[in-house]
């Protein structure tokens, strides 16, 4: 069957606005670990893990066995935000294996599914504690598609689908955006400083400390400690984003472990399922506790079914064996996508990320033409940056070493296609 005659169906009935499907143009039909199987049969390496929501891999075998023993015995799936058996296991095993250990003194919050509704639920809370209504964020910045989360966002692609203006936010240079060498936290502390810069005290900075869909652009250690004094010293509440980058993704179960940092508010989603379902966290620092009974809230936001799953994918982080096993892969990937930049050079590939979110910047369009040509070898993997120009890396943490080196390979052969390409003379007419 051809992929036009596969994908018929989807054609005719499925919306336009849809993506990953035109991206990956095939009929998938099942997944286990770091692979995917189309209705053909043909097997895919997953170097996308759902876009950062399967942290642990597609069908991890114990959390589908509690998930299943769950469903049959009539397990509560859907609850608002009651009390079940299900959440109070999942906040007593966060606590205890994620909070207690780090000294982190929060109070968890449900605010919906996604990681839109978290940050949505961080925004409206920071302007309810401070009483001021801008909300700092920076270039190339991704928050989420829903308003308020576009607000602070950066993409002008995306926020142009808003179709209404987009107030109440500030966007400020990213560590890295002004060059190397310019330090953005002086040029941001100058419009705090003075009267005359026209921009009114923020109530707070909402931050990835590594920009995924941005393009992969990290922010350094002392970056990121230098934001937190100034938050303080400015008396901004300080939010991180930590939708995609957190569970592990950057190594440590928070992204910004490596750093001083101390959020007023964490956002999460994504992997904090465990198992790929929705399932969302706003962690509120409890003084900033101030949302009354209702005040925030979402039909969808006790999924009990996840809560069973998170709760098992905690058992990953009860030493810090998982985390050195990433750091592990990490450096696998970082020593091969170095090699493929210096033995490429006429692609101009610059190296980005940490932990297993890495990449290679390129010139616009080679990184595409790499995605396209990589699926067609049985490779997934998305591109990322507001021209597309970054080639992202983010397989399951789980994959093994055996999995990571096919997938690195099959990148590989790829980009030497698309160098040799590059090379070729271009024929006469």
């Amino acid at each position: 069957m051809n992929t036009i005659d596969e994908l018929k169906v989807f054609k005719q009935l499925e919306s336009d606005v849809r993506s990953y499907s035109r991206s990956f143009p095939t009929k998938f039909q099942k997944a286990s670990g770091y692979r995917l199987w189309n209705s053909e049969g043909k097997s895919y390496i997953d170097f996308f893990a759902g876009a950062g929501a399967l942290n642990y891999g597609h069908n991890h075998p114990t959390m589908k066995a509690k998930l299943i023993e769950y469903l049959v015995n009539d397990g509560i799936t859907h609850s608002l935000d009651m009390a079940t058996e299900a959440k109070e296991h999942f906040l007593t095993k966060f606590h205890d294996v994620i909070l207690k250990p780090r000294n982190m003194d929060y109070k968890i919050m449900f605010p919906g599914p996604t990681g839109t509704n978290a940050v949505e639920s961080a925004l409206k809370l920071v302007r309810k504690a401070t009483g001021r209504q801008t909300v700092m964020s920076f270039t190339n910045a991704f928050h989420g598609m829903t308003l308020g989360s576009l607000a602070v966002t950066g993409n002008k692609f995306k926020r142009s689908g808003a179709g209404v203006p987009l107030h109440h936010a500030i966007s400020m240079p990213f560590d890295g955006y002004m060059g190397k060498d310019v330090n953005t936290l002086e040029f941001i502390e100058n419009f705090l400083k003075y009267s005359g810069s026209g921009i009114s005290l923020p109530a707070a900075v909402i931050v990835e400390t590594l920009q995924g869909e941005g393009g992969i652009n990290v922010a350094s250690t002392a970056w990121l400690n230098g934001l937190g004094k100034l938050c303080k010293r400015y008396n901004m509440l300080l939010i991180v984003d930590d939708v995609q980058m957190g569970c592990g993704r950057t190594g440590s179960f928070f992204s910004f472990e490596r750093s001083d940092l101390k959020p007023d508010i964490i956002c999460m989603s994504k992997s904090i399922g465990g198992y790929g379902l929705p399932m969302a966290l706003t962690l509120i620092k409890p003084e900033l506790d101030l949302l009354g009974p209702g005040e925030h809230n979402g039909t969808f936001r006790g999924n009990n079914a996840a809560f069973i799953t998170a709760t098992e994918a905690l058992n990953y982080w009860e030493n810090n064996s998982f985390t050195e096993e990433i750091e592990k892969k990490s450096v696998i990937v970082h020593q091969a996508l170095e090699e493929i930049v210096h033995r490429f050079p006429e692609l101009e590939g610059e190296r980005r990320g940490i932990g297993l979110m890495q990449g290679i910047a390129f010139p616009p369009g080679i990184a595409e033409q790499i995605s396209m040509l990589a699926f067609e070898q049985g490779l997934i993997m998305e591109t990322s940056g507001t021209d597309s120009e970054v080639i992202k890396l983010m397989p399951p943490l789980t994959i093994d070493e055996q999995g990571l080196m096919l997938g690195l390979q099959l990148l590989n052969q790829c980009i030497n296609e698309i160098a040799a390409k590059q090379k070729a003379p271009i024929a006469h007419v």
